[in-house]
């Protein structure tokens, strides 16, 4: 036979072949071409045993790395310094850390911050984030921002604090609304609003920015209400003065809690007036002394101890001291009267404090107008840009305004693009000096928004299809660009070597009929958050047993895409190592194997459980143990120090002085762990 045919039938090259002959006995040559077929007969039966032995030895390695623990490979990193200024993209963020945004983007909302890729975090809050990124954030050098951000911030300053004395008029206070996650701001201000707001906020997580007036004692007063305070600083941080009055709530039955200390911080930094909201005095175990002497610690002494914080203690559940909160709010308005003032007859002036692209509606923005009256008709200036024309304006409550006075919150359609969060908008002297923006379809950059997120699954990455990895597929459809990329974000932490998540297609809008046929085709489930399905389509859905969901609460529809990554996963081998036992007698040939008899070196053999056979340092076969005797008689079990009798099933030929290790193997439903992810 030639060597290279021979080369070719074991599935090696001529050369590996050369090298591995010596090692297993055969002697050819080096310049030999033929071989005699009955030793390429021999080669190929050494050749494969060879083989067998190595996949062995591969297997029982793995075998007791398993029951070893495996041990930990997490590697520990010092953290790697990231210069980050004062107020930075979420997009831009992520660049710089060199991470995917929808990775950035999730652990914001770990911290209860929803950001668009396109929405501005201010530096300490990317100072956290990249904490817990494993980075350091330094603070970039000064001087860096552009000239248009720098003129923005210059006309904002100009228009707020600089007009003559002669044209400044009161205008209602700006409230903002901070403190820690589900301590009760939204429900807070679902009292002062006697709306139910609360509601539409499922889960009671604030999932969108909003604004809203309340009048008291015939006076309005503006509350912003954000995700957390990610808004405000952001706003703080761009040098627009966007809020007046900050209200720190604390519950009273947690006390001080990680995001209530960095409210604080905000607060004292800005030099801001607030008050304390003492919330859930109603609950069971509530000590209004003990959170006072927490907060005290953080210098915040109240009134009633000799201090000059002001602390009311509310229930905004059981609306309990609300209206005693409102006055006092417009106590600290009459104080800081002189500064709460703006000209109305200017050019509007303002700042965006929502953003996003909804499926009939278009662009639209939240805009607090802070100088000036913004009318129908107005062009939109941001960043020296044309960024569109209004075309509508509605108040907190939907109501259609013709026009838009200072310390107003106002929804305006006709944007040509969505400005970003933080973003100052100006009513220029000029439209027609103003940079030309190419107009797009609202729809079509919707669509081109949609398509630029994305979503990294390891199949793409990695190319794992075909090697066992099981993967549920997605169709998702969202109310709004940015729950898409929240919703996006949460699924990129998945990151598993049985189990995955392909997002088959993605989208805004409601379900229609199409996503049903293309969820039958992709063997997807539907998803949808905050949007309807059709009639139809959910008809559809169900004559073809296509599965779909709505949802409300993001963390609910995590928990659920979990669930089903869990019951796809393969039943877990737990392997148990019992005992071993040195040959020292081959007495003879059984049906399925050999009789023997040997020495139990440590711990204990029982019939029924698998072996290894190890012959000097190497593993030459596997086997189980039928029968075990001690003398005459058969036992349940042969413990360390013992001598006994042995019927060995197996088709190795056992020899004197192998070593037997005896183990047990138990399938057992695993738990999807993902390091960083937990269900709630």
């Amino acid at each position: 036979m030639n060597l290279t045919e021979l080369a070719r039938r074991i599935n090696t090259t001529p050369e590996e072949l050369r090298a591995k002959l010596p090692e297993l006995g055969f002697s050819i040559g080096r310049r030999a071409i033929k071989i005699d077929n009955r030793i390429a007969q021999r080669i190929m039966d050494a050749w494969s045993e060879m083989r067998r032995r190595e996949r062995l030895a591969q297997k029982m390695e793995a075998q007791k790395t398993e029951s070893e623990g495996g041990g930990d490979k997490t590697l520990s990193a010092e953290a790697i310094p990231v210069a980050i200024p004062a107020i930075i993209t979420v997009r831009d963020f992520a660049s710089r850390l060199d991470l995917p945004v929808p990775r950035v983007m999730q652990e914001l909302m770990k911290s209860g911050i929803l950001a668009s890729l396109n929405e501005r975090i201010d530096f300490d809050t990317a100072s956290i984030i990249a904490d817990d990124l494993g980075f350091k954030a330094v603070p970039e050098a000064e001087g860096q921002i552009s000239q248009s951000e720098e003129q923005a911030h210059d006309r904002v300053r100009e228009a707020v604090d600089e007009e003559k004395k002669e044209a400044l008029m009161p205008r209602p206070p700006v409230v903002v609304v901070m403190g820690h996650v589900d301590h009760g701001k939204t429900r807070l201000l679902d009292a002062v609003r006697r709306t139910n707001v609360m509601d539409t906020e499922a889960g009671g997580i604030t999932q969108h920015i909003g604004a809203y007036q309340v009048v008291r004692h015939d006076r309005l007063l503006t509350f912003i209400d954000t995700p957390g305070h990610e808004a405000f600083t952001v706003m703080r941080s761009r040098g627009a003065k966007v809020a007046d009055i900050a209200i720190l709530v604390v519950a009273v039955d947690d006390g001080v809690q990680p995001q209530t200390k960095e409210a604080i911080n905000i607060i004292k930094s800005a030099g801001l007036p607030f008050m304390v909201a003492l919330n859930k005095i109603d609950k069971p175990g509530a000590n209004l002394d003990r959170v006072k002497g927490e907060l005290s610690e953080y210098g915040l002494v109240p009134e009633d101890w000799g201090g000059q914080a002001v602390m009311v203690p509310i229930s905004a559940k059981q609306n309990q001291n609300i209206d005693q909160l409102l006055d006092m709010l417009l106590l600290i308005a009459d104080i800081e009267k002189e500064r709460i003032v703006a000209n109305p007859k200017r050019r509007a002036i303002g700042t965006v404090i929502e953003s996003n692209v909804a499926p009939g509606e278009g662009v639209s923005a939240t805009v607090l107008v802070q100088s000036g009256t913004l009318k129908i008709g107005d062009h939109l200036g941001v960043h020296d840009t044309q960024f569109g024309r209004v075309r509508a304006m509605y108040d907190w409550k939907g109501d259609q305004l013709t026009e838009a006075p200072p310390s107003m919150p106002v929804k305006i359609l006709g944007w040509k693009m969505s400005p970003a969060v933080g973003d100052i908008m100006e009513v220029p002297v000029d439209f027609k000096a103003l940079k030309k923006m190419k107009a797009t379809d609202a729809a079509n950059q919707a669509t081109e928004e949609v398509a630029a997120i994305k979503h990294n699954d390891s199949a793409e990455e990695g190319g794992e299809e075909g090697l066992g990895k099981k993967y549920v597929n997605l169709i998702i459809r969202s109310d709004v660009l940015g729950s898409l990329e929240a919703i996006l974000g949460m699924l990129d932490t998945i990151k598993h070597e049985d189990v995955g998540v392909k997002v088959v297609q993605k989208g805004l809008g409601n379900i229609t009929d199409t996503d049903v046929l293309n969820a039958e085709a992709g063997h997807a489930i539907l998803i949808g958050f905050n949007v309807n399905m059709t009639v139809t389509a959910e008809n559809l859905a169900r004559d073809k047993n296509v599965p779909f969901r709505l949802y409300n609460v993001i963390y609910k529809m995590f928990d659920d895409i979990l669930n089903d990554l869990e019951a796809l996963l393969p039943s877990e081998t737990i392997l148990t190592e019992l005992g071993k036992l040195e040959i020292l007698a081959n007495f003879r040939k059984s049906d399925k194997g050999w009789i023997v008899g040997g020495r139990v070196l440590d711990g204990k053999l029982v019939p029924g459980v698998k072996l290894r056979v190890k012959r000097g340092e190497e593993y030459v076969g596997e086997g189980v143990i039928g029968e075990l005797q001690l003398g005459r008689q058969v036992v349940k079990d042969a413990k360390a120090g013992q001598e006994c009798g042995l019927q060995y099933q197996g088709k190795t030929k056992l020899e004197i002085g192998d070593i037997l290790e005896a183990y047990s193997q138990e399938k057992k439903s695993r738990k999807l762990v993902i390091k960083g992810v937990s269900k709630r």
